[in-house]
């Protein structure tokens, strides 16, 4: 199996048919944009949260990166943050609001904390959730009413979707980025060429750059249409991760180590089919 099929399908709840699966969520990351109406509709219909342990809030829309104990000038986006800070209270969600220590952009703190995992689901109501993928996870953006569903049962009824491999390989030349290596698979597919496919990026050249241009990448995945992004977890990723303040630690990192190296094949397999780009050495 491929790396999305793995996670994919040991996620699975229940599969309506061939195309559609009930996927449950291992994160469930929340802003101050997509979540209002997300709490209003527990409250109409008299649902509380699922699963209080698996998910997250913070602010981070539309609050300032300087002097948070300021009023935010914006009426909406104070309005907004105010909302977030009132429906945590009421449901006992976890929130990283204005002025916590942990406070941050929600796909940076996410694995800056250790939160974000190898092998996880990972949803938030935004687009570039996909970030997350650099850490070899299924992670993706969702809409509102999908917030909702997510809080009241922690599982989401969808599609699945459709795969696609990238191989970047050689040794990247000096002045390059990561940036300008995703701009250059975007010129090539188009802004389309994504459309209904979560995409892998592989290959020497991806697995030489660091995790935040890993993240870079997988963000980028949504400019070109792609429902979200992914790259194998390596030794790269296992260094990132250990020993920030919420990932693994002792025997449980032992276990979750063992597991994460499942998710690859050590032996890498037909490495050069469909590679797009090869980078002068």
């Amino acid at each position: 199996m491929t790396l999305f099929e793995k996670i994919w399908n040991a996620h699975i709840v229940k599969s309506i048919d061939e195309n559609r699966d009930i996927i449950y969520i291992d994160k469930h990351l929340i802003h101050e944009v997509t979540s209002p109406q997300a709490f209003d509709g527990l409250k109409e219909r008299n649902l509380g949260i699922f699963r209080k342990d698996r998910i997250l809030a913070t602010a981070d829309h539309n609050v300032p990166t300087i002097n948070q104990h300021l009023p935010i000038h914006d009426p909406m986006g104070r309005l907004q943050v105010e909302k977030l800070t009132q429906n945590c209270m009421e449901f006992d969600v976890e929130l990283y609001g204005l002025g916590h220590q942990y406070q941050g952009i929600v796909h940076v703190i996410g694995p800056e904390l250790g939160i974000t995992l190898p092998g996880m689901t990972i949803v938030c109501g935004d687009s570039h959730t996909s970030t997350h993928g650099a850490f070899g996870n299924i992670s993706f953006g969702i809409g509102t009413s999908q917030v909702e569903q997510v809080m009241a049962t922690q599982c989401l009824v969808l599609e699945r979707p459709k795969t696609m491999r990238i191989n970047i390989e050689g040794i990247i030349p000096k002045g390059v980025y990561s940036k300008d290596i995703v701009l250059y698979i975007i010129s090539k597919l188009t802004a389309a060429g994504g459309t209904g496919y979560f995409i892998e990026f592989a290959g020497s050249a991806i697995r030489s750059l660091s995790m935040e241009a890993r993240m870079t990448i997988c963000n980028m995945s949504i400019e070109m249409g792609a429902r979200g992004g992914m790259i194998a977890p390596d030794e790269t990723t296992f260094a990132y991760i250990k020993g920030r303040k919420f990932a693994p630690d002792g025997t449980r990192w032992d276990a979750a180590l063992a597991y994460w190296q499942t998710l690859f094949l050590t032996k890498m397999l037909s490495l050069m089919q469909n590679t797009l780009l090869v980078l002068p050495t």
